[in-house]
């Protein structure tokens, strides 16, 4: 079956930097875009990066210039390398996956926490 394994999220200070990873396994398919998303408690689930088969990115308007996402398409993996980290920025941290065929599938989540 489809897993999406996230790792990386922790509580760190303000400024700081924080990687991300997410694998994706147990499907036959090609992965057509992956991607990252978060959200706040109490507010809703909001995009913060996409990556697609050929490469194109997009950010949302709040991250750019301080989150880069990249992929392995090898090992079926996706990162978010975040650096001057805010507050705002604390959240759950949940990869998404666009498998042909399949469609979207979401990891578990991640916690990234940024004390004020």
């Amino acid at each position: 079956q489809v897993q999406l394994v996230e790792s990386g999220g922790v509580l760190v200070q303000a400024g700081g930097s924080l990687r991300l990873s997410c694998v994706a396994s147990g499907s036959l398919f090609r992965i057509k875009a992956m991607g990252w998303y978060r959200q706040a408690p109490g507010k809703q689930r909001e995009l913060v990066a996409t990556i697609t088969s050929g490469g194109s990115t997009n950010y949302a308007d709040s991250v750019k210039g301080r989150f880069t996402i990249s992929r392995d398409n090898a090992e079926n993996r996706v990162y978010l390398q975040m650096v001057s980290l805010k507050p705002e920025d604390t959240a759950v941290y949940y990869c998404n996956v666009d498998f042909q065929w399949l469609g979207n599938y979401w990891g578990q989540g991640t916690q990234v926490t940024v004390p004020s």
